[in-house]
């Protein structure tokens, strides 16, 4: 099945412009890769859920934590996985990474659980860290839910958070160029890191005001 792309601001919000690239495993109509970027009132919440399995049954699963994230986005991260994780309990559950980015002070918070990579891609390579890499938490959400600790992080205009399921290898996170847009970085990523055995999903977004 042909890569789906998607680039669009961030409505209500002038915090981040964002794109998100996905592909489903070829031979399933739906995947069980879903992303979400949900604006409220002090900043934007971002996450790339993986519904474990495939199919119809992962892309299910990983609809009900996504429906509860954007319900539920102002809440601090470690809260929306103990809600997901509680919704889950019947379920295979879903491993997930979020990032919830403030408006009011040039931060932040981002917590995963499971194999979804997350990484920040600085817009002065001279950064230090120049770039950041979400430390995961193994576990399951919906089955075990490992201890919740996120870590808060400064970020600035032009800075890119880079959110990836397992069915993009994890070397995507090198030569990142991060001078191109959010939807031709997003593209590249899939073209040349996604794997044709299983779902895959990349999203990436811009802190708006630097350089583009």
């Amino acid at each position: 099945m042909a890569a789906v792309t998607r680039t669009e601001a961030v409505r209500g919000t002038d915090l981040i412009e964002w794109a998100v690239a996905h592909r489903t495993r070829p031979g399933d109509v739906e995947s069980g890769d879903l992303h979400v970027v949900e604006p409220f009132a002090t900043g934007v919440l971002l996450a790339a859920i993986d519904g474990l399995g495939h199919g119809e049954q992962a892309a299910a699963t990983a609809g009900i934590a996504a429906a509860i994230l954007r319900e539920h986005a102002p809440e601090p991260v470690e809260a929306l996985l103990e809600r997901c994780h509680r919704a889950l309990a019947r379920t295979r559950g879903v491993v997930m990474s979020l990032a919830s980015l403030s408006a009011r002070e040039p931060t932040m918070t981002w917590l995963g659980v499971g194999n979804v990579e997350g990484v920040v891609a600085r817009s002065n390579g001279a950064a230090m860290p120049a770039q950041p890499v979400l430390l995961l938490r193994a576990g399951v959400v919906g089955q075990q839910l490992p201890a919740l600790q996120p870590e808060t992080l400064p970020i600035r205009p032009g800075d890119m958070v880079l959110l990836a399921t397992d069915g993009i290898r994890p070397d995507f996170a090198h030569d990142l160029q991060s001078k191109l847009s959010p939807q031709r970085l997003a593209e590249r990523i899939l073209a040349r890191s996604g794997k044709d055995t299983d779902d895959a999903l990349v999203l990436v977004a811009r802190l708006r005001g630097g350089t583009a």
